[in-house]
């Protein structure tokens, strides 16, 4: 539901629809107003916290759980007055009025409940009931407590009482697209195998024990499989080869398994790599209903040699229509480590290496053109992890260069794909080019994993199902043949 604050943001905004990982500004020092031992009931977000200082508030206005990244570790979850906070740089882009209303809009709806206590991994919250069943969207009501103003300016709430937690309902079944043909899109968080033989964990990334491996499998098959797609494009894969024991054998191993007789994936095989990063990009596809056209091709160089991934693209065609083209893709991430000249934090909400992803989206434009021309295919998507939320230079860039975002050419409100401290937006994102865009018949998240928290994965508590397959939501798109 659109919201007036965030209505008004988004006027100032240019056409199109995912900041790095925003802050709440630290609020400059005043005092706070004397206290009462009478109890202030809030209806709303108000306008300035610091008055409320070591005051009791009850909340009368519902508010929604926006992030539990803090929960294990601190005590502490991120709630919101009047829906969800919104990335900066999902809704505005950088350098605009719009984004500095967005942080200011966020900075006064945001509200940490915390648990009063100075402990790290404290255990059972107390403010939670036995077996409370948590995720983002989450409404609570009533929620009492203690106003209190950490030395960042953060506003915490010291819960007193046990929160009422209601029910959740989650939707067990993917959502439908239109079309015949379904393309989809899904970062694994580092599916790594260990030797393929039941050993060497724990590995690199991702499971540390066999049992967690086989956890892991579990999930994404799940996933996958239930997605119903002819073509998925993977990321964080084990760049481990394409033997029988190499992870991307191994998934498409589980995933015939799982259906059985007619279970009819393949590998896009592409000799190498690609590239040389401990993960990599990889293309499945169902063999019965799509057939590779020429060969796979990758972009090496440049960006791609030590940050960006290396892209892999492949073409198919179905049994009728026209061939199209899959491009598989994950950009250099956002954190600072090595980052410096362009690539260090500019302060504008992109985070680090902005400049490399923006290289990249060139680079990956030009190329694919070339490939795509080579093949005499016009049909083409881009597919995957750009690290770039979807007002972000490196997707307007794309944008610029005639790619068309498949959720607003299907007209979705307010997708997102990724939760960081409390903030939703996107950073998967699938990108059309002309032909590809009259061709789509809809576009949709699943929302499995964005929302779960941690501890409903593969390592903890490993919640029966697709739930937390991932720290991603994966992407899928219908299109006609």
């Amino acid at each position: 539901m659109r919201r007036r604050s965030l209505a008004l943001a988004l006027s100032l905004l240019l056409p199109g629809v995912a900041f790095a990982q925003a802050q709440p500004q630290t609020a400059p020092a005043s005092s706070p107003a004397p206290r009462t031992g009478a109890t202030v009931v809030l209806t709303s977000a108000p306008s300035d916290w610091r008055r409320l200082e070591g005051q009791r508030v009850r909340i009368a206005a519902p508010l929604t759980l926006a992030g539990s990244d803090g929960l294990e570790r601190f005590g502490e979850l991120v709630v919101a007055f009047d829906g969800r906070l919104w990335q900066p740089t999902e809704v505005a882009a950088p350098g605009t009025a719009g984004i500095a209303q967005v942080m200011a809009d966020n900075a006064r709806r945001r509200l940490v409940l915390d648990d009063g206590s100075d402990a790290r991994d404290p255990g059972p919250v107390a403010y939670l009931p036995e077996g409370a069943d948590l995720r983002v969207g989450l409404p609570l009501r009533n929620v009492e407590g203690i106003v209190r103003i950490d030395a960042q300016g953060q506003v915490k709430l010291q819960v007193e009482g046990v929160l009422e937690v209601p029910m959740l309902k989650r939707a067990s079944t993917p959502p439908a697209v239109a079309g015949r043909l379904h393309v989809a899109a899904f970062n694994l968080e580092n599916f790594f195998n260990g030797d393929g033989q039941g050993g060497g964990f724990p590995t690199l990334r991702g499971a540390r024990t066999l049992e967690q491996h086989k956890a892991q499998v579990a999930k994404l098959v799940a996933t996958i499989n239930a997605l119903g797609t002819d073509v998925a494009a993977l990321m964080e894969l084990e760049n481990d080869g394409y033997g029988p024991q190499s992870a991307i054998a191994e998934l498409v191993n589980a995933l015939n398994a799982d259906i059985g007789a007619g279970g009819d994936w393949r590998f896009v095989d592409a000799g190498k790599g690609p590239g040389d990063n401990p993960i990599r990009v990889g293309i499945i596809y169902r063999q019965g209903r799509l057939t590779p056209v020429g060969a796979p091709v990758t972009l090496e160089g440049g960006p791609f040699v030590e940050h960006s991934r290396v892209p892999l693209a492949q073409a198919f065609r179905a049994a009728t229509g026209e061939p199209f083209m899959v491009v598989a893709n994950h950009f250099k991430s956002k954190g600072c480590r090595d980052a410096s000249g362009a690539d260090a934090d500019q302060n504008d909400g992109q985070g680090c290496w902005n400049a490399t992803r923006v290289d990249s989206a060139k680079r990956l434009n030009q190329w694919v053109k070339a490939e795509a021309g080579r093949l005499k295919v016009k049909d083409i998507v881009l597919l995957g992890d750009f690290n770039a939320y979807a007002m972000e230079d490196p997707i307007r860039t794309l944008r610029g260069l005639g790619w068309q975002d498949a959720f607003a050419v299907a007209r979705v409100e307010r997708p997102y794909s990724y939760v960081y401290n409390g903030y939703t937006g996107r950073l998967d994102h699938a990108l059309l080019s002309a032909g590809m865009a009259r061709r789509l018949g809809g576009a949709a998240e699943w929302h499995i994993n964005a929302d779960e928290p941690e501890s409903a994965g593969y390592q903890q508590r490993n919640m029966p199902g697709p739930w937390r397959s991932s720290d991603h939501d994966p992407l899928l798109l219908g299109f006609d043949k």
